[in-house]
């Protein structure tokens, strides 16, 4: 049997996905993506403990935001489980274990509704203070 990545752990025990997340929605925010959403679903998903969901105005831009935040990971100390994206680019999906990057094309989000799915887990607030 395998040990678990200690980073792996040590994301899932403390605040690392929480600040990694923030992270995560900033740069998503900053790469001029929008509608950018950060759940807290500790408790209520057994696969990970933050949701970050963001829409992307292009897939060229969903290809490099996705890049960015494989650097930002790296950074953080993470490693990146996996990650999916459908051949048309309309929705790219990273798994850092503790944080789960959705980044979508609007009508992709839309069909999806991943807010429905996780509307009652709470928001984290990833905004700046000004």
């Amino acid at each position: 049997m395998t040990q678990p990545n200690s980073t792996i752990v040590e994301a899932r025990d403390g605040e690392q996905g929480r600040h990694f997340a923030i992270a995560v929605a900033r740069l998503a925010a900053d790469s001029h993506g929008t509608d950018v959403v950060v759940f807290d679903v500790r408790g209520m998903s057994q696969v990970t403990d933050y949701l970050v969901i963001a829409t992307g105005t292009s897939d060229r831009q969903i290809k490099a935001v996705g890049s960015h935040i494989v650097e930002l990971s790296e950074e953080f100390g993470l490693e990146r489980l996996g990650a999916e994206r459908d051949d048309a680019s309309k929705w790219q999906v990273l798994d850092f274990a503790s944080v789960m990057v959705h980044l979508f094309e609007p009508i992709t989000r839309a069909h999806y509704d991943l807010e429905m799915l996780w509307g009652d887990a709470p928001r984290v607030n990833w905004r700046r203070s000004e």
